[in-house]
């Protein structure tokens, strides 16, 4: 794999880049922001989902967390 190669965060797959993750593809409530990624976009390891009432976080062990308030969804 190259260093361009990044990982769709819902499926894991690797893509050769970001723009082959077309909105089509991807569900509706990932598209509304209800669905956290399950995936790092970097290194598609697994990551740890948390659900809270207002939102959700996914940890990375490599790359950290995402919050789903940094979508704006919060």
């Amino acid at each position: 794999m190259t260093s361009e190669t990044h990982y769709d965060p819902y499926t894991g797959r690797p893509v050769e880049s970001r723009a082959e993750m077309g909105a089509d593809s991807l569900s509706v409530a990932v598209r509304l922001g209800l669905e956290p990624p399950r995936f790092c976009a970097e290194c598609g390891r697994r990551m740890v989902v948390q659900i809270v009432p207002d939102g959700w976080t996914s940890r990375c062990s490599r790359h950290g967390l995402v919050d789903s308030a940094a979508t704006g969804r919060r």
